[in-house]
């Protein structure tokens, strides 16, 4: 079992997201993982660093702990080709550290650059096409790419790794998961859901399957739970409504109505390390064996030391 920490770029300028990811390596987490947004889910974060520059202060900064986008939209707001240039300098920059995570996006983040959001089939399309050129652009050499959707001509990647990064696919649904499958080297998730992992594994996957845990530490459950609904509210409106709305104050509307109790059910809260780890077991017991942990109380600090001394060994337990 590989257990990692999700930075909240959302939530924490850029200059703290590296130093929390200095301290998840120090804490013993095997890997860290960040988003790729342009704007926070809501206007209360106050935060949306640039990921690749964010990255590659933490690949000078650390020495061992993996890093990896979770995730990057390769088709609208950045083309594949800047893409593949971006994930190979973050390999070389970390020597071979790095994950590209990928997924179809979100509206809030793509729309900014002017272009038309597509309808989810047509994302899972032009998905499908910008791995296809990121791939062929590790290859070496010039390329060009005609798709329905994206084109790629004479393009070449100049810095590439020995090893490519792997590539680990966002999936909500059967459609994703079979895509992961096909094109990805690995499944990633934000849900418990056993079916995505049965469909993957049926598809031919045999990848790494990734799952971010929904956790919120602090001394007392109240303050978790105010914690948790502060930061993550937007979480519990379900992808459909996390991929469709533009803009944070779109996402302040519809989460206005959330309760504590609502984070309650969906987030392993509190002191109590057996809330947590049963949390983390839904996951587990799912079938993820990348489990990335994700804290949304208000104290970073106080979470790592959760970590270091109650949840580290039973969660790598969890894979024996």
């Amino acid at each position: 079992m590989k257990v990692g920490f999700k930075l909240f770029a959302e939530g924490f300028g850029p200059r703290e997201i590296v130093e929390q990811a200095v301290r998840a390596e120090r804490a013993g987490f095997d890997f860290v993982e960040v988003s790729d947004h342009y704007h926070p889910w809501l206007f209360s974060h106050g935060h949306s660093g640039y990921v690749w520059s964010m990255l590659a202060a933490m690949a000078e900064r650390t020495e061992n702990i993996g890093l990896a986008t979770g995730v990057t939209c390769p088709i609208i707001r950045q083309h594949p080709a800047i893409v593949a240039q971006a994930a190979a300098t973050t390999a070389l920059l970390s020597d071979g550290r790095f994950t590209l995570g990928l997924g179809s996006g979100e509206r809030l983040n793509e729309h900014v650059v002017g272009m038309p959001w597509p309808n989810a089939t047509v994302r899972h399309e032009m998905l499908r096409e910008a791995i296809e050129i990121i791939r062929l652009l590790w290859n070496g050499g010039y390329h060009s790419y005609e798709g329905k959707h994206l084109d790629l001509e004479d393009a070449r990647v100049f810095d590439l790794p020995e090893r490519s990064p792997d590539i680990v696919v966002a999936a909500g649904g059967e459609r994703a998961a079979s895509l992961a499958a096909d094109l990805g080297d690995g499944l990633f998730a934000t849900e418990p859901d056993p079916g995505l992992v049965g469909t993957y594994r049926e598809s031919g996957g045999r990848g790494p399957r990734y799952g971010e845990v929904p956790l919120a530490w602090a001394e007392d459950d109240a303050s978790a739970l105010a914690s948790a609904r502060e930061m993550f509210r937007f979480g519990v409106t379900g992808w459909k409504v996390q991929a469709e709305l533009p803009n944070p104050v779109n996402f302040e509307a519809a989460t206005a109505t959330v309760r504590e109790d609502d984070m309650a059910e969906a987030f392993g809260y509190g002191p109590d390390p057996e809330r947590h780890l049963a949390a983390v077991r839904g996951f587990a017991d799912a079938g993820f064996d990348h489990l990335c942990l994700i804290n949304a109380g208000p104290d970073p600090e106080g979470f790592f030391r959760f970590f270091e001394e109650e949840l580290s060994g039973p969660v790598r337990a969890l894979g024996d």
